[in-house]
This record gives structure tokens, sequence and C-alpha cells, in this order.
């Protein structure tokens, strides 16, 4: 990687040195697993495998709030990948996302286990399988769908766009910073605009896409991603998304959606795994600190 700005890329890219930035140690060219490792599987109906990012926050927060309603089909065991170790390229963690990235979902309540993966197909799977947080009418069901697919097609400009070169790449550099930013704003404005208009994202109900969207966007504004980007974004001026975020925060499935595989962070809001709701009370790395 060139920190220069006289760079010519080469006729043909190959992979012969590392990229540099917090991530060098994982990136590669290559799909497949790199070990053999089986994962590990619970006593619940559904096995998650994920970290505590905002893609794997929307699933914890659905799966939290299907409990909430007294869906029990929707108990879980969520247990940690650590990405930044590897985890995601073990053979079996491959073998239930090809695409070796978090998080992924075993559905083990049928005659044969079913593997999920991408975010937003596991909350739409999860939204047929328990008739919640999907609309059936067809305009509003386009809509929500709309919508977690905005955050889908978004997102990586927020991430993988801002979020690399703002907090993670290995030099500042001024024109992808200002690109992204520049995008990352007019999301920001995008989602504001809508919010001034509708309580929730897709409309006056609670829904998947607000749990898809919030973790990213709601992350933004509440000033919990890219160290201090909620400042250098002036997030304070999209105030129906703060509006919005503050509203989901006050959902407790929400809360304990965020603690489930978090590993960053106050002691006592860090569930490494979750197997049982009583988990909340007596496993944060608070409590397991205490206990020797």
């Amino acid at each position: 990687m060139s920190d220069t700005t006289d760079y010519t890329p080469p006729k043909v890219w190959t992979w012969n040195k590392a990229n540099g930035g917090r991530f060098a140690s994982i990136n590669r060219p290559i799909a497949g697993p790199t070990h053999d490792k089986d994962l590990p599987v619970g006593h619940h109906p559904l096995q998650l495998y994920s970290l505590g990012t905002p893609n794997g926050v929307k699933v914890t927060v659905m799966l939290e709030e299907l409990l909430a309603l007294g869906h029990s089909g929707a108990e879980y065991d969520a247990w940690l990948i650590r990405i930044n170790e590897g985890d995601q390229f073990g053979s079996g963690f491959v073998g239930a996302n090809p695409n070796s990235k978090i998080p992924a979902l075993v559905d083990r309540s049928g005659p044969a286990p079913i593997r999920v993966f991408e975010s937003g197909a596991i909350l739409v799977h999860l939204a047929e399988k328990f008739g919640a947080f999907l609309p059936t009418e067809t305009a509003a069901r386009a809509e929500c769908l709309s919508w977690l697919f905005w955050q889908m097609g978004s997102a990586p400009y927020l991430g993988g766009g801002f979020g690399h070169f703002y907090a993670y790449a290995p030099t500042k550099m001024e024109y992808p910073i200002d690109r992204f930013s520049m995008e990352v704003k007019r999301q920001l404005d995008v989602l504001d605009r809508r919010l001034a208009e509708s309580e929730y994202v897709a409309g006056s109900d609670y829904t998947i896409a607000d749990m898809a969207i919030f973790p990213w966007y709601g992350g933004l504004v509440k000033g919990w991603l890219y160290g201090d980007s909620a400042t250098f974004l002036s997030v304070q001026d999209y105030k129906h998304v703060q509006r919005w975020a503050d509203q989901l925060l006050a959902r407790p499935a929400v809360r304990r959606g965020r603690m489930v595989n978090r590993v960053s962070g106050e002691p006592s809001s860090q569930l490494h795994e979750r197997h049982d709701a009583g988990d909340f009370e007596t496993r944060t790395q608070d409590k397991l600190a205490l206990q020797g």
C-alpha cells in the first residue's frame, strides 16, 4: 500500500505484501477455511455464531425482541466468534457461512439444520418463522424490506468506506475520508428526513428495518462508532435520527441485544456468550471477574 499520491496500479494486481491497517492480519484474497474447527452446539433451537459488531447486534436484538414477545422457540445459544483471531475461517464456521463473515445462524428447530447467513437474511428468516416484525400487508412489507435493503447497501460506505479510512487505515488520506464522509452525511440526511415523517423507519410500527439500521446509524449518532467520528460528522444535526435512536435504546430487548457477544466497553455491558436468559445477571464480564 502506497502512502503517496503518485501510486500507479500495476497491470495485474497480486497479493505480495501486507496491506496495513487494523485488520491486515486476517485480510486475504481467497475464500475457504484455514483450519479445521467444529462449531459448538448448545441445547436451544437456534445457534448463533457472532460478535457484537453492528451486524451481529442486529440479530441478537431481534432474538431478544422475539423472546420478549413470548416466542419460546426463539431461545438461542450465542457463541463468540473472535474475528481478529480468525475464528471465522474455521471449517465449521465456513460450513455455516461460506463468506466467512459474522453473523451466522443455524436453525436446528426442524428435522434438519438450516444455515442462514448475511444479517438481513437472518432477520427475514426469523421474522417469517415467528410472524413478527415484518408486515404482511403488501405495501407495508415492501416499505419495510426496502429500508432493510437500504441498510444492507448503504452500510458498506459507512463501515468499509468511512470507518476504515477515518479510523483503521494506516495513514490518514484526505480524498477517501472526504469522499466517504460526504456519502455518510447524505445517508444520515436520508434517514433523518424519513424519521421526520415517520415514528419508525418503515412506518408507524417497529420492524426488522429498525433493528438493522439502528446498530449502524443509531450507533453512529450516539457516538459508539469510529472514535470521535460523531463530532467529526456533526451528528447532533440529525435530530430525528437522535430521537429514534433514543426511542430504541429505551427498549429492554435492544439493551440486552447490545450486550451479547460484546467484547469491548464496560465489563458490565459485555456478555461474551449467551446460553440462558439468566446469563445477563450472572455471566457478564464484571460478574465473572468477581467469581475469580
